[in-house]
Parts: C-alpha cells; structure tokens; sequence
C-alpha cells in the first residue's frame, strides 16, 4: 500500500512541479501568436492564431542585429571562459607555487562579492579606456569566473594524480599535461559550464543596458527593454520578443544536454 502511496504522491508532486514550469512558458507562446486585436479585446481571446506580433517585432526594431549582438558576446565570453577558467584550475590543481592556497582563498572571496558592488570602479575603468558603448565593454570584464575556476578545479583535483607524474617522468611540459591530460578529461565539466554560461550572457540585461548606448550595439535583451517603453507595455509584441530570445536556449538544451548530465553525473560520482 505505501508503494502505491509514494508513487502516486511522486505523480502529484511532478505533475505540479511541470505546470509551474511550463505554464508560462505555453502562456508566452500562446500571446505571441495571438493578434493584437483578440488581446485587446475584453476579455481577451486565445484563439486567433496569428503572426502579426512577429511582424510588428521585425519592422519596429533591429530585432536581427540585437541577436547577431547577444549571440557575439555570449559566444566570446563563452569561448574565453572556458579557456581562461580552465587555465586557471590546471594551475591551482597541479602548479606547485608559493601562496597557491591563500590565492585560491582569495578567489572564494570573490565569489562572496555582489556584482553591483564592482560595477561602478568597473565602469569608470571602462570610461578611463575609451571602451564604454562597444561590445568589448561587456564581453571583456567576463572573460574569466570565479566560480567557473573553483567548479573546474574541484574536477581536475578528482583525476588521478599518477596520470601526472607519469608524463613527466616521460617528459612532458606543463602545457602538455594541461593541453593532452587535463583539458581533454575535463570536458564533461568545461561542456556543462559553458552552457550554462552561454545562457547566463545571453539573458544579461544590467551591465549592457548600463554600458551600451547605441541603439546598434543593444544586446537582445536591452533592445527588447527599449521597444517595450516604446510600444506601451504591448503583451504581444513583449511575448513574441521573449519567444525569439527564448530559442537558442531551447536549441542548446536540446543539442547538449547530453553534455550537461555527463558532466553532472561524474562530478557527482568522483
């Protein structure tokens, strides 16, 4: 009896659980294809299939160029990140120096730190240097992550470290060992870091819409901020904007969640 119990409470709970997950995920796409007309109307209809929010959203910005932006700059930083951070681990992994555990202890520290709290030094470093308005503005100060160095050091400290000694026995240099050893057995981590990165840059709203003023430069996120002050708060238009900037991330977890649960599965395990 209590089997049946638990799994019919498992049922109820999961059940629940995807409501409030996709709910408003099928309200978003039911708005976007709905005409400005029935959701206007009193109360509004659902059943007016239509691609007119689409085509006001393509005609009254650059939708286009503001995701060619987002796309730039979540792929640079991603790129960065995972070379930069896993550059990073492979030295407080295996580097043997002075002051390795005290610099490590720093970069926890870090971690501790509100982003907001940084953000006005970094904005007058980025106006000191002329890089204010650009992309580089937004891409430059994420090329590394704390939290992206400690989650790939926790994983480089579970390779065994006889791997390493045994190829500088054979004579390997340090780049070897990070280039042929480390980076290649890291993957399943650098892989579930870099999505979530990617996904992280391409919903960042706060730094672009403070450093970008260009309506050319907009990130997806920042422009759609402006054309919802421009079109007074049109649902519509708002979801069918959603809806766009929604579908690399759809693609992504698609494509790669393999990735994603392999690396989670032998984080755990090791």
């Amino acid at each position: 009896m209590k089997p049946k119990f638990y799994y019919t409470a498992s049922i109820i709970l999961l059940s629940l659980g995807l409501i409030l997950t996709c709910g408003p995920l099928i309200f978003m796409l039911i708005t976007a294809f709905t005409s400005q007309e029935a959701l206007s109307s009193t109360p509004p209809r659902y059943n007016d299939f239509s691609l007119e929010n689409f085509k006001l959203l393509l005609n009254a910005g650059h939708i286009l160029r503001w995701s060619l932006n987002s796309f730039v700059v979540a792929a640079s930083i991603t790129i960065a990140q995972t070379l930069f951070n896993s550059l990073a681990a492979f030295g407080f992994s295996v580097g043997k120096f002075k002051g390795k555990e005290a610099l490590f202890m720093l970069l926890l520290a870090a971690m501790m730190v509100p982003g907001q709290i940084v953000m006005l030094p970094l904005f007058l470093f980025m106006a000191k240097y002329g890089l204010l308005d650009s992309l580089w503005s937004v891409i430059l100060p994420s090329m590394a992550a704390p939290f992206g160095i400690f989650m790939v050091r926790q994983y480089m400290d579970s390779i065994p470290v006889q791997l390493c000694d045994a190829a500088r026995i054979d004579g390997a240099s340090e780049y070897q060992l990070y280039s042929k050893i480390y980076f290649p057995l890291s993957k399943p981590i650098l892989a579930t870091s870099a999505i979530f990165i990617f996904i992280t840059e391409w919903n960042a709203f706060l730094w672009p819409l403070v450093t970008l003023n260009s309506e050319k430069y907009y990130t997806l996120s920042v422009g759609l901020s402006t054309l919802q002050d421009q079109q007074a708060m049109d649902y519509g238009l708002l979801m069918a904007g959603a809806t766009i900037s929604a579908i690399p991330m759809v693609i992504i977890f698609l494509f790669f969640s393999k990735y994603m649960l392999e690396g989670m599965r032998k984080g755990a395990i090791q």
